[in-house]
């Protein structure tokens, strides 16, 4: 079995709680609420800012350059494309995207998750185990949105449905790739790297569910303290 395959047969228990949490599920019925909207969206800016500069960190370590390219055209991708699936988020919610993302959230979920694909680039001298922690983000993402599209309680009407739509066919390509590197890079690891290099791609999966979650809670830090309470 391809080790790409693997990394997604142990990790659809994740994917499967993240689409039964509430963030996805009230995306589905159409009313999820517009304040964990914005603040999903002003989380993911920050984390997409990053995620960009993390793939630039990734292609010193790329031996071929069919492989730099891809990674220099996903930075585009994150610069331009991405922003159409925020652009139907802030149709829903009604407001400018650009102004929404004015304020900034940085939130101890996604400061973890950040800190976990950074740590992977600098410590990890093969680029598998940067791969792995960032590879199920967009895998997330499209299992989701394709599982979204064929579920009957998909509210059709709502213009939400529209980011699954977005994010059915828009991870295909990045997924692909994602999975041929990861079976390349790990062809001579041994036994317990690819072990860890598997625990990294999880946990990664794992953030992903912390990751919607904080937005539906609108998480924040919890410094204590009679002035911060």
């Amino acid at each position: 079995m391809l080790f790409s395959k693997e990394l997604k047969i142990d990790a659809k228990p994740i994917i499967d709680d993240i689409y039964n949490d509430p963030f996805i599920q009230e995306m589905l019925q159409g009313h999820l609420s517009k304040d964990a909207t914005k603040f999903y969206l002003r989380a993911d800016a920050s984390y997409l800012k990053e995620f960009a500069n993390i793939y630039a960190l990734l292609i010193p370590k790329m031996e071929q350059m069919e492989d730099v390219k891809f990674l220099v055209e996903q930075i585009q991708f994150i610069v331009d494309g991405e922003v159409a699936a925020h652009e139907i988020l802030a149709e829903y919610v009604n407001e400018p995207y650009n102004e929404i993302v004015q304020e900034k959230v940085w939130p101890p979920s996604g400061d973890h998750y950040i800190k976990h694909m950074y740590f992977n680039a600098f410590a990890k001298e093969n680029a598998a185990y940067t791969i792995a922690a960032m590879a199920p983000c967009p895998y997330v993402y499209q299992v989701i949105a394709q599982q979204a599209l064929q579920d009957h309680t998909l509210n059709t009407n709502s213009i939400l449905a529209k980011w699954f739509e977005f994010y059915s066919t828009e991870m295909d390509e990045l997924v692909h790739i994602f999975d041929n590197l990861m079976d390349k890079l790990t062809q001579n690891c041994t036994k317990q790297e690819k072990a860890d290099i598997k625990n990294c791609f999880l946990q990664s999966t794992v953030h992903e569910r912390k990751f919607f979650n904080m937005s539906f809670t609108e998480e924040e830090w919890p410094y204590g303290g009679v002035n911060n309470e």
